[in-house]
């Protein structure tokens, strides 16, 4: 009974080991397609965005809206093709927390509340993908298994032009 049990929860680790792609692949995409949204929206609305970042004593208000702005827009379409995804969150996540500290300082009245906005999640989320990477279903693993290939081809032994008598 024991060896069945064993084996039948080593067939489901098997079949999640199988579709661990998936989970980065939906953070991604989910994130992606609001933070190209979101960075569009303050695209064509800079000095709405301008006056807003002003109001909240950020300096030079006008330089970080552009800022804020075009990291999102354009952090949104490589975190959803899973290009440079890493590195890009980063920047991403440090805008989520510079919106929490700014924007929604005054709703803070604890460590629920604070969990609760949608910033944090996103937060969560790009320092997660900065950590853990794109996944399979990205173009950096694509990149990474081309690299693959051509260091692999590398480092095969030279074919002999004639062979040993």
């Amino acid at each position: 009974m024991l060896t069945t049990v064993q084996n039948a929860l080593a067939r489901l680790r098997n079949r999640a080991d199988q579709l661990s792609f998936i989970g980065p692949a939906l953070v991604r995409i989910t994130l992606g397609v609001v933070f190209i949204g979101t960075g569009w929206g303050k695209l064509n609305t800079l000095p709405q965005v301008t006056e807003f970042f002003a109001s909240l004593h950020i300096p030079a208000p006008a330089f970080q809206a552009r800022l804020a702005a075009s990291t999102e827009f354009f952090g949104g379409i490589l975190v959803l093709v899973g290009l440079g995804t890493r590195l890009v969150s980063l920047p991403l996540a440090f805008t989520m927390a510079v919106a929490i500290l700014t924007a929604k300082r005054a709703d803070i009245d604890g460590i629920s509340s604070l969990l609760g906005f949608e910033e944090w999640s996103y937060l969560v989320m790009f320092l997660w993908l900065a950590f853990a990477g794109a996944g399979a279903l990205s173009l950096d693993a694509l990149v990474a298994r081309l690299r693959g290939r051509q260091a692999a081809s590398a480092a095969l032994p030279k074919p002999l032009l004639r062979p040993h008598a």
